[in-house]
């Protein structure tokens, strides 16, 4: 199968044709504008001369002498030496001659028209005498009553007008060269860059590709920005339109007006790569990576990659909550094992009566503080949650309770199991953290209020920690109260400040006792969460 020739091919030979075309265009052009002006000048020259020795008086003297060819012949060739023109033939009426360049011509008729010239009138016309053809005019000479006593032609043969047509030819012809050369070599230079930016790529090839390429970035599932060196959108596809939460079409908008968050727009436009960096918008957890384009030595911009990492994130939370829910569990059982030996023990001893009550103790109290949680909550993956947070507290030494008013039931809210354990998971993990790390102050307490409401679930989390002083960033991804050496940190409220928002609710936070008393009695953190839900719920 034959192969189409290139884009770059292609465009050479149509340049290559267009400049042929216009240079011969133009050589064809010039060459009947300057016959023209050759022939015209050739023209008024004759028919100058013609009138100028026929309105001579030294050729009416001639004329009445004796032998008029005498006089006439040395001042016809004269004139004819000074002018440049091939011949000067006067002549009586009857087309007689009295002057040729040939002198043996003199005496014989005139070859040509004298019909008009006649009649009294100048005229022009393209003949074959004896010199071949020429351009000649033949004007009358009239005495003082107007008649017709002699004839004068002047005449240029046509070879001398062509030889002076080449020479006006030579200098055009050396400028269509000229440009010939200069159109020939800008097409080869043109066709070259092209052939270099294509990469001898066809025409078909070219579109097929771009139809190719233009399905691809619709149809995957990663988003693709690519943003310019002046900081606009040159490209973003339909995922990352749904990732950010665009209108259809962004092209040419600079970064900093799509209203993205500050961190997320300066990773769009950072002078160095970027490399799996986690991102929140109001509804997604973003990974993204950003890597600097650049062409030769000059920077052309930065592609950006979008990853939704929000399924992962939240898998990730119930993970969590999972592992310490079973870590809770080992140590429940490990804790249980050294129960039941020492039970054993007590019984080995006789006393009977000691190992009943010690093996009772612990039940009543794990049995009563599970049918507090589960009579509150029936909500059954919120309860399962509290349970484990419950248990997690007791290995850390924290005293979490459940307020008198915490009520929920399984009733199926609005809101999805997922985001109430993203919620409520990290203001619990968050709350004994602080508790804990205050603990030399006070006793590590946190208290847990969840209660649905008419048209709102209410969440509220309170602890005996330090509380809070900078409100205005604390939902921030990265804003976090530990060491700078942790890693990892400042997640945890970005997501739930992050789940709020899906939700259209309400956070608030504050310092000290809660307004409702059931917060921390140590003048911690309280978290106030408040979602919408249907009223018939």
């Amino acid at each position: 199968m034959k192969q189409p020739w290139p884009l770059a091919r292609q465009l050479l030979v149509l340049q290559l044709v267009l400049v042929v075309l216009l240079v011969g265009g133009g050589m064809a052009l010039a060459y009947a504008d300057a016959r023209r002006a050759t022939d015209d000048n050739a023209r008024e020259l004759v028919v100058t001369v013609a009138e100028t020795v026929a309105d001579s008086p030294s050729l009416t003297d001639a004329l009445a002498a004796p032998d008029p060819s005498s006089e006439l012949q040395p001042f016809a060739e004269r004139v004819r030496t000074d002018t440049g023109v091939d011949f000067i033939t006067i002549m009586d009426p009857d087309g007689i001659r009295f002057t040729h360049p040939d002198p043996d011509r003199i005496g014989e008729p005139f070859i040509g028209n004298t019909e008009e010239a006649l009649a009294g009138r100048t005229f022009t016309e393209t003949y074959t005498g004896t010199l071949g053809p020429s351009m000649r005019a033949v004007v009358p000479v009239l005495d003082g009553d107007a008649a017709v006593v002699a004839l004068v032609a002047v005449g240029i043969t046509i070879e001398a007008i062509t030889a002076e047509l080449n020479e006006r030819l030579l200098p055009l012809a050396a400028v269509a060269a000229g440009v010939l050369v200069i159109g020939v070599a800008g097409s080869y230079l043109v066709s070259a860059r092209l052939r270099r930016q294509t990469r001898g790529v066809a025409p078909a090839e070219l579109r097929d590709m771009f139809e190719y390429y233009q399905a691809i970035l619709h149809s995957v599932r990663e988003g693709l920005v690519l943003v310019g060196s002046d900081g606009r959108v040159v490209l973003c596809n339909d995922a990352a339109l749904d990732l950010l939460g665009m209108p259809a079409d962004v092209r040419g908008t600079p970064v900093a007006e799509l209203g993205l968050a500050e961190d997320l727009a300066a990773a769009f436009t950072s002078p160095e790569s970027r490399e799996d960096e986690l991102h929140l918008t109001d509804t997604r957890v973003l990974l993204v990576n950003s890597v600097p384009v650049r062409s030769r030595d000059r920077g052309m911009g930065n592609a950006v990659t979008l990853r939704d990492h929000t399924e992962l994130q939240n898998l990730s939370g119930e993970l969590d909550t999972v592992r310490g829910f079973a870590e809770s569990l080992r140590s429940q059982a490990h804790e249980s094992a050294n129960r039941l030996h020492a039970v054993i023990s007590l019984i080995e001893l006789g006393r009977v009566d000691r190992a009943v009550a010690l093996a009772t103790a612990e039940l009543e109290t794990a049995q009563q503080l599970t049918d507090r949680v589960v009579g509150s909550v029936a909500e059954p993956v919120l309860a399962a949650l509290l349970l484990g947070k419950l248990s997690e507290a007791s290995e850390r030494g924290v005293e979490l309770m459940l307020t008198a008013d915490t009520a929920m039931q399984d009733t199926g809210t609005d809101v999805d199991a997922r985001d109430l354990i993203t919620i409520l998971g990290n203001l619990i993990d968050n709350a004994m953290d602080a508790a804990v790390e205050h603990a030399a102050a006070r006793a590590p307490k946190v208290t847990v209020t969840v209660r649905t409401e008419p048209g709102e679930l209410f969440v509220r989390v309170a602890d005996t920690g330090p509380g809070v002083v900078e409100r205005a960033d604390i939902f921030r991804r990265g804003w976090s109260t530990k060491p700078a050496a942790e890693t990892g940190r400042g997640l945890g409220l970005a997501l739930v400040g992050q789940a709020v928002r899906r939700y259209g609710g309400s956070i608030d936070v504050d310092n000290g006792s809660a307004p409702d008393g059931g917060a921390s009695d140590g003048g911690g953190a309280v978290f106030t969460v408040r979602l919408p839900i249907s009223s018939s719920r």
